[in-house]
């Protein structure tokens, strides 16, 4: 069991935190900050610079705590928040990820939740300072928490955007 923990821990934190990475540089793909911050302003976000570059570190440390298995909960629960903020801005195309929509997020948030209620396992940092198990009270708080704070992080950044933002696919839909 502990080695099925690790691959997942592993897999789905270093996807997260290189997922953040395309977000504020020109590595794995990514389009440097003046791209993070042109696809927040795409997707309907407010904050320009300063979003691109909260979301890109918020994943990137999610990601890496989550991958080492440190603060378990709290790390799933920010890959949580950040992933459901993702999944809200691809839930109009649907689900499948071939069409952009919100699969991906959801596998991401759904694994984060999993790990929160099993633990990191032996083989991570939690288990080496002793700080597992996590009382249920953390890990029922982290999951409410994580999705809660996406869905109101898209409420509060939530803008319309522009004519010229739209894409032909929006405009057709008006």
């Amino acid at each position: 069991m502990d080695a099925g923990l690790l691959i997942l821990r592993l897999m789905a934190g270093l996807l997260i935190a290189g997922h953040g990475v395309q977000k504020v540089s020109y590595r794995l793909g990514g389009h440097g900050l003046a791209g993070g911050t042109e696809e927040f302003r795409h997707d309907g976000f407010r904050g320009g610079r300063l979003t691109a570059v909260v979301a890109g570190a918020s994943q990137i440390g999610a990601g890496l705590f989550l991958a080492a298995g440190l603060l378990t909960p709290l790390a799933a629960m920010a890959a949580m928040g950040v992933m459901t903020v993702a999944g809200t801005v691809k839930w109009p195309k649907g689900l499948w990820v071939q069409n952009d929509g919100y699969e991906y997020p959801m596998v991401l948030v759904v694994v984060s939740t999993a790990l929160s209620l099993t633990g990191p396992g032996r083989w991570s940092l939690d288990h080496v300072l002793g700080i597992t198990p996590w009382p249920l009270w953390i890990v029922l708080a982290a999951i409410v928490l994580g999705p809660t704070s996406g869905l109101l992080t898209r409420l509060v950044l939530h803008r319309v955007p522009t004519t010229s933002e739209r894409t032909p696919h929006a405009r057709a839909a008006d």
